[in-house]
């Protein structure tokens, strides 16, 4: 019985040591497989790094402003009779916004004329009887003085009437309406706002170090979310603040750009470039072939492989990055003109792959590109 289990006990070790052994062979042969391994080659897109000519530029976040922008107000207390306006509409320099209730005022003028008529009658009368010494030199001036005061009395009712009737200061786009037939305006009390709003003002300020390049004349550049997928607007510095801010050491700067389609209005913000006189030269690459990372950015450069069989490889190369415009970045150092880099898809390559060029579909890099929104 004991020769019996101690077979038993035998043989199963035998078992398991020849499976372990099988096991090992296989594991072994694995790792042999693996090490002889050779990845296929990835399928990349190239862009060559070029020397190109920038526009200098200084760039900054402003906001616009009317050229001519106010409230109009009542001037006098008065009731809105008539409102000659519609909100949205355009008004031109004199057009009428509203009229206020005059009755009082044109029923007192009609007086106020004939007392001016009968004063300027006297007037006449005297400066005869004063001639022929009938009256003194002070009775011709006492009806002299009553002929102006009347004379001044009907002006300040026609005033009164003027003031009553308020008109559009100046050509422009009127807001929103806020008064009311009927209602009772009392001095001050807004009624619609007016804005001018072609040619329209962009504000913005720059660090004071800029100051000695920035002049009334230059070219500014505005874009703005307003015009999704649409050009820039052109325009050129028309004031440089001549005081420096004390607090954030930055100097107050004002253009005037175009708005004929009236697409920009006061209190938006806006990305300004100002462009300078001065080009640099660059060597520009697209934005998509950099590798960004916390430890530094690099590119993949597309090497002939000389120890493999004449295939292209990947060196991984840092550099260091400059200005953007649009789809480019320019390299300051790190690269060389001429170099061929992996253009898209860099984040899933690795230094020393092998490779295969295909620019069949590589993308077409623009400076000013307008991405379609459909």
């Amino acid at each position: 019985m004991k020769k019996r289990i101690l077979f038993v006990v035998l043989g199963v070790v035998i078992l398991v040591g020849a499976l372990a052994a099988v096991k090992a062979l296989q594991i072994r042969a694995m790792i042999g497989q693996g090490k002889k391994f050779v990845p296929p080659p990835e399928t990349v897109t190239t862009a060559a790094a070029r020397s190109e000519s920038w526009e200098t530029a200084l760039t900054a976040v402003g906001s616009l402003a009317a050229v001519q922008g106010v409230t109009v107000a009542a001037e006098l207390t008065g009731k809105v009779a008539e409102i000659a306006f519609e909100p949205g509409g355009k008004a031109k320099k004199g057009d009428v916004l509203i009229r206020q209730d005059t009755s009082s005022e044109e029923a007192q003028l009609p007086g106020a004329v004939a007392q001016v008529k009968l004063t300027k009658t006297i007037v006449d009368r005297d400066e005869k009887m004063l001639e022929e010494q009938i009256i003194s030199q002070a009775a011709y001036d006492t009806s002299v003085a009553n002929h102006e005061q009347a004379k001044a009395q009907a002006d300040n009712i026609r005033a009164t009437i003027g003031k009553k009737t308020i008109r559009a200061p100046f050509n422009g786009r009127i807001g929103i309406r806020q008064v009311n037939l009927g209602q009772i305006l009392r001095e001050g009390d807004p009624i619609v706002t007016l804005q001018s709003l072609d040619p329209i003002y962009v504000n913005f300020t720059l660090p004071q170090q800029e100051l000695a390049r920035l002049r009334s004349g230059l070219p500014v550049r505005v874009t703005s979310d307003a015009l999704p997928g649409g050009p820039s607007i052109d325009g050129r510095i028309t004031a440089v603040n001549p005081l420096v801010d004390a607090e954030t050491r930055n100097i107050q700067l004002q253009a005037t750009v175009a708005n004929r389609a009236e697409k920009l209005r006061p209190g938006m913000f806006v990305n300004v470039a100002v462009g300078l006189p001065a080009r640099q030269k660059v060597l520009a690459i697209p934005a998509t072939a950099v590798l960004y990372a916390p430890y530094g950015d690099s590119v993949f450069v597309v090497d002939d492989d000389k120890k493999g069989k004449g295939g292209k490889v990947l060196r991984q190369q840092f550099v260091r990055l400059g200005d953007k415009r649009g789809d480019f970045v320019a390299v300051t150092h790190g690269l060389k003109e001429g170099e061929n880099i992996v253009s898209t898809g860099v984040f899933k390559l690795r230094n020393g792959q092998a490779v295969v060029v295909d620019n069949r579909l590589a993308p077409k890099f623009q400076n000013a590109p307008r991405p379609e929104n459909n």
